[in-house]
């Protein structure tokens, strides 16, 4: 069981249109209404493969009741923490050349007996025992501190669980300090955390070796359309995978961790399903998740021969 943490989760609305037209009206020419967040979708995306999976979030007024709806209707169990504030609802529009424009709200103000809240339902959502996964993902909404992932991770720990975790900024480096499994940031992210660019994919192998230095277990970075690279103790791996058409990049790095997880969440078979899932994910609409049929293992290269002077395509600030 893969049991996910969402402190920020949404409504998300996503529109495809022919051209996004700054001041003209735009016809859309597609709508889907999804849960949203990392942690919903990483479990969706475990949900898709057929997996068991809790979702742990804050909900609260109508867009949260709605969230608890599409999801159950997904057959996600749900551990919800009633809120005062109302869930955030966010709009994604898509062309057809890929390009994704987001609006992201800022979320509800949670107060601190509701952040101590959801902690003590991640608590009891985990079964004594249990040595699997928890999966934190996503920002912190207005009311948490960045310690507080870091809190999440010491528990858990404390509790045997394994803990994935995917954030960014003072919330990553806070965490890092209690040694997170497995950290999962994207180019930009791991760019961010080193304090400097990333030209390369070497840049990007040096820079998870320093997140691991300052004390994550095992780095898995997605660095977009130039693949992924897996660093931990057993060893380096890069992972790419052939792409037909990009439709839509809506939760395809959430997707890869829950293929990395889904395979054992380590190690070169893990980074194939991990490529795999980011990869099927993208040639979707929206923030659908991919499942089985959606695959195309073949399609996906796993090498210990690091590409270290191969340019990012988008280098990252």
């Amino acid at each position: 069981m893969i049991l996910t943490v969402t402190p920020n989760p949404s409504l998300d609305r996503t529109y495809e249109v022919p051209s996004l037209d700054r001041g003209e009206v735009i016809r859309a020419t597609g709508e889907r209404v999804d849960p949203g967040g990392k942690g919903v979708n990483v479990s969706r995306a475990v949900a898709a493969a057929g997996r068991r999976t809790v979702a742990v979030l804050p909900l609260g007024g109508a867009p949260g009741a709605l969230v608890a709806e599409l999801l159950a209707a997904q057959g996600i169990e749900v551990a919800p923490v009633p809120v005062a504030g109302a869930t955030r609802s966010n709009i994604s529009v898509a062309e057809p050349d890929g390009t994704l424009t987001k609006i992201n709200a800022p979320g509800p103000d949670l107060s601190a007996a509701e952040a101590e809240l959801l902690l003590e339902t991640v608590r009891r959502a985990h079964r004594p025992g249990d040595t699997g996964w928890i999966t934190c993902c996503g920002s912190l909404p207005r009311g948490l501190a960045p310690s507080w992932y870091a809190e999440l991770v010491a528990r858990a720990h404390t509790a045997g669980a394994r803990i994935a975790l995917d954030t960014s900024g003072p919330a990553l480096l806070a965490a890092l300090r209690e040694r997170p499994d497995v950290v999962k940031p994207n180019a930009e992210e791991l760019a961010a955390a080193v304090g400097r660019p990333l030209a390369t994919v070497g840049d990007a192998v040096k820079a998870a070796e320093e997140l691991r230095a300052m004390g994550a277990g095992a780095v898995l970075a997605s660095l977009g359309a130039d693949g992924q690279v897996l660093v931990e103790a057993a060893g380096t791996w890069f992972g790419s995978a052939r792409v037909d058409s990009v439709r839509s990049n809506v939760g395809a790095g959430d997707s890869s961790l829950a293929g990395f997880l889904i395979a054992g969440g380590s190690g070169p078979h893990a980074l194939a399903s991990a490529v795999a899932h980011g990869a099927a994910a993208v040639q979707l609409p929206g923030s659908v998740m991919p499942g089985p049929a959606d695959l195309a293992p073949d399609a996906v290269t796993v090498t210990t021969e690091i590409p270290e002077s191969r340019p990012l395509t988008e280098r990252m600030p």
